[in-house]
């Protein structure tokens, strides 16, 4: 099991999976094309949306909603009165640049988006994902995209809107490039760093359509950072992943051992995804190919909480021992309640009922 496997991440049952590294290293071809489509090309119907409502007044909410409804289903949206900006039409060539199927086109498009505009954060994002091999080289690639949106939102979005990020579509370019910056912090070993680069995420997204909370939790299960660690789980307390029902019940364990309260723990986990104590036990092997997409309570689920988060168990000294006990025990209540009602149903047939 390795730690190393967030879109929305908080409002849908399915998320793509990603893996903690980004694995920073040249495609086999420059022709490479990607199997699917990248998420944050969809963001340019949102970007088409808030131009175009700009410039329109409406008295209700009904009139604005009416006004919508002609550009419902459509991805292109007539261009604004008014001449784009620089930075706009930068990012338009990142939506396209997302879009393209060929990594040699993706790369050919994010240098012409930073030709056009310096501030183009997510061009930085795009070339440190696809032309870096080391986590070195894509830090500064990441770094100067920080630096663009910094510079492109300005300081007055940061000191008025801060817990509103990512709801406001300019503020994403800016998210993804700090995002970049801690996860390669990490994987070069800087953990203090890269901590405060999650919290600073979280505190000006509270909501983490990113997920930067799951990077974080996994951050403090290996730093040994357990109350860190309890702050964070009841920040989320609402949260039914099992990434966070199992991570709490690891979390208890650590803190006050095979208690009744980290066993009860324990045992939501399970009912909040058995396939997880299947693959953690190796009851069932892991799949060849890791799922892309994540369903809540499914097997992917499982497949991806233990592969980025089945070290920390069997680190654990006795956890993964007890992981193992309290699911022998709740198989052999599942099997005796099994066995109760196959008994009350023949009851019930030979009382006539």
């Amino acid at each position: 099991m390795s730690k190393k496997t967030t879109s929305d991440q908080q409002s849908g049952q399915q998320t793509k999976a990603s893996p903690k590294s980004k694995s920073h290293k040249p495609a086999l071809s420059a022709e490479t094309t990607s199997s699917s489509s990248d998420p944050r090309a969809l963001e340019k119907v949102s970007a088409g949306m808030t131009r175009l409502l700009g410039e329109q007044e409406f008295e209700t909410i009904e009139e604005a909603n009416a006004y919508l409804q002609q550009y419902v289903g459509t991805k292109d949206f007539p261009p604004p009165a008014r001449r784009l900006t620089m930075l706009e039409r930068a990012q338009d060539v990142m939506y396209k640049a997302w879009e393209a199927r060929s990594r040699k086109q993706r790369i050919k498009l994010a240098r012409e988006a930073l030709a056009l505009c310096a501030d183009c954060a997510d061009a930085y994002v795009l070339l440190a994902e696809e032309t870096t091999r080391t986590s070195e080289a894509a830090l500064k690639l990441y770094e100067e995209g920080m630096r663009a949106g910094e510079r492109a939102l300005g300081e007055k979005v940061f000191a008025e809107d801060a817990g509103q990020f990512w709801g406001i579509l300019a503020t994403r370019p800016y998210m993804r490039a700090r995002a970049g910056v801690a996860e390669c912090l990490w994987e070069m070993g800087e953990s203090e760093h890269a901590i405060a680069h999650f919290r600073e995420l979280l505190r000006l997204n509270p909501n983490d359509n990113q997920g930067n909370r799951h990077l974080l939790a996994q951050l403090l299960l290996q730093e040994e950072r357990n109350d860190e660690l309890c702050e964070l789980l009841d920040a989320y307390k609402d949260e039914a992943s099992a990434e966070w029902t199992f991570t709490r019940a690891l979390w208890k364990f650590r803190s006050e051992g095979a208690s009744q309260s980290s066993r009860h723990s324990l045992q939501e986990a399970f009912a909040s995804n058995v396939f997880v104590p299947l693959f953690m036990l190796e009851i069932n092997p892991l799949p060849l190919e890791v799922p892309e997409y994540i369903s809540r309570g499914e097997e992917s689920e499982g497949v991806h909480y233990v592969l980025r988060y089945g070290a920390y168990w069997l680190e654990t000294p006795g956890a993964i021992e007890w992981f193992a006990e309290v699911f022998t025990e709740a198989l052999d209540e599942v099997e005796k309640k099994v066995k109760r009602e196959e008994n009350e149903r023949k009851l019930r047939l030979i009382m006539g009922h």
